[in-house]
């Protein structure tokens, strides 16, 4: 069986609908037989280490040329930059709403001062439009500066598909799928109050590769330095360099590489932070800029009046919570995949 010729894939993107709702679901870009091959590739990269493209089984999932013509037509640029963030897990439980960029709660700091241009891109391979398991998101919070507003969507994807997502978006991943089709999605915090019976079942082990592209800009580069702070990538980064072959892969796909494994292998001051933590940047307020009440800048050009200072300082508990969670949930892939 063959998938459509990306060519027609992309021209269905709608852009304008992406940058509305801050995510895509382009379906049937990989045929079974290469979902197949990317699960056995999966359990044979068990404890490897290191990124997708440090791997030869998966690197292919970053070159193949799919994901970066999409970044392209999203992007609006042929200036693409990869800068090492990619992984798989097998089974992961994180959970719990987040956000990956690197300025989750402060309004005034540089991630919220225009368009957000780096994306994620996620390969589910296995069914969760019946089964549970998916991505949760909240549409159109790629533009909201809190963890609490967006419509809940469990995004019910079939193997094949690639979603696609900014960084800013506020999402979960192992959502729940009820088989009552009229109940609401429920969320993250609510998975207990359910009982197995009510529940979609699983399709199998539960397998996902991610994978950040972006454009080559300043936003790039905020991202890039501050995963140098994460220990979990870091710790990885030194694992499983970079050899030739990957260097000239990711060139060959139209991407520029930062190399960030060599930045950080003999760099003491690289991978401090276990947990997500605030990233300083110049001009930066001593006061909390929580304080400072600050419209959200929504694609429609509408702001939202709210508590910032409330919202602010729940959102900073919530994302604690969740990159508790989420630490674990990258070390399972990074490390061993489990």
């Amino acid at each position: 069986m063959t998938a459509p010729a990306i060519e027609e894939v992309i021209g269905a993107l709608d852009v304008d609908r992406f940058w509305e709702r801050g995510y895509a679901i382009l379906p049937n870009v990989y045929t079974p037989e290469e979902i197949a091959a990317f699960r056995e590739a999966a359990y044979a990269s068990r404890g490897f280490g290191g990124d997708l493209l440090a791997n030869p089984r998966l690197r292919g999932v970053i070159t193949d040329g799919r994901m970066v013509a999409v970044a392209r037509k999203l992007l609006g640029t042929d200036e693409l930059v990869y800068t090492g963030d990619s992984s798989f897990t097998i089974n992961g439980t994180q959970k719990g709403w987040h956000k990956d960029n690197a300025d989750r709660v402060d309004p005034d700091a540089p991630d919220w001062a225009d368009r957000y241009t780096q994306l994620r891109f996620g390969i589910y391979c296995q069914d969760h439009s019946e089964h549970t398991g998916g991505l949760n998101l909240r549409v159109g919070s790629h533009d909201l500066r809190n963890l609490t507003e967006g419509e809940v969507q469990y995004v019910k994807t079939k193997p094949g598909d690639l979603a696609v997502w900014s960084m800013r978006i506020t999402h979960s991943g192992n959502g729940m799928l009820l088989k009552d089709p009229e109940a609401p999605f429920p969320m993250p915090n609510e998975h207990d109050r359910f009982k197995p019976e009510e529940v979609a079942e699983a399709d199998g082990d539960r397998i996902a590769l991610f994978v950040h592209i972006g454009a080559d800009d300043k936003h790039a580069k905020r991202y890039a330095d501050y995963t140098k702070t994460r220990r979990y990538l870091v710790d990885a980064w030194r694992m499983r360099p970079y050899d030739d072959e990957a260097r000239q892969a990711a060139k060959d796909a139209g991407l520029r590489l930062r190399d960030l494994p060599a930045e950080v292998m003999d760099d003491p001051t690289a991978g401090l932070n276990e947990l997500w933590q605030p990233f300083p940047y110049e001009g930066q307020k001593t006061k909390s800029a929580a304080a400072k009440p600050a419209p959200a800048a929504a694609a429609s050009g509408t702001s939202r009046a709210t508590d910032v200072k409330a919202i602010a300082k729940a959102t900073l508990r919530r994302a604690y919570r969740a990159a508790r969670g989420g630490a674990k949930g990258a070390r399972d892939g990074w490390r061993a995949g489990r």
